[in-house]
């Protein structure tokens, strides 16, 4: 099945004083194998970016004053996600900031399922930290390019988080050399690589079977 790690930046924490989208990150994930489908833009929130919210993600109001509006985007956007089940980390936070952009400019609510990794790891972990990068340290991942929040490189360590979240990949294991995708932080260009490995048809329905049997044992049970 066909998923998409999603992450935003904002200008703020609530919609309701006035805060506002500024970055938008989706990767595309097929049956937990991310392909080489991406979905990223800055935006104009057109309001000023909070103090607190600029240490976090470092978009300046002049950066962000010429990127574009997210009435300008949305259609793209809606596209990218149609059909497709939302995997997120505190998903109650962005899609009430993707709602809100979606409401000022008249279009209807995100309608599709959607995966709370917070809730997840918060099973999984209980008590313990379960942030980001706490997530990152505890199944080993990488997170060296996470000096600020952007949303591309966060959907990239939330889908290796998620992964390992449904226990579909030895927590021992990091994604490095060549099985691994990068983001070029300078010129946000998405790159992947991934070793390939032939399976038998028999292997592969095995396979399918296996994540529909865990997939309704986590989220339908």
């Amino acid at each position: 099945m066909k998923e998409v790690v999603l992450d935003t930046e904002t200008t703020g924490l609530n919609v309701k004083e006035g805060h506002r989208i500024v970055e938008i990150g989706c990767l595309e994930i097929d049956n937990l194998i991310p392909t080489k489908k991406t979905f990223h833009c800055y935006l104009n929130p057109e309001r000023k970016v909070s103090e607190k919210a600029f240490e976090v993600h470092g978009y300046s109001d002049d950066f962000l004053s010429n990127q574009k509006k997210f009435k300008e985007i949305a259609d793209e956007f809606l596209s990218f996600i149609e059909n497709k089940r939302l995997v997120i980390h505190n998903a109650e936070f962005d899609i009430g900031h993707l709602n809100n952009e979606l409401k000022i400019i008249g279009k209807e609510k995100i309608g599709n399922e959607i995966i709370d990794t917070l809730t997840l790891a918060r099973e999984k972990f209980p008590g313990s930290s379960i942030n980001l990068d706490a997530l990152c340290k505890k199944y080993r991942i990488d997170n060296s390019k996470r000096i600020k929040h952007t949303a591309l490189i966060d959907c990239n360590l939330l889908a290796k988080v998620y992964i390992n979240l449904l226990d579909q990949k030895e927590p021992t294991l990091d994604f490095k050399d060549i099985d691994t995708q990068r983001i070029d932080s300078k010129d946000n260009k998405f790159l992947y690589c991934k070793k390939v490995v032939t399976l038998s048809e028999k292997e592969i329905l095995a396979h399918q079977k296996y994540l529909k049997d865990e997939l309704k044992k986590n989220f339908f049970s």
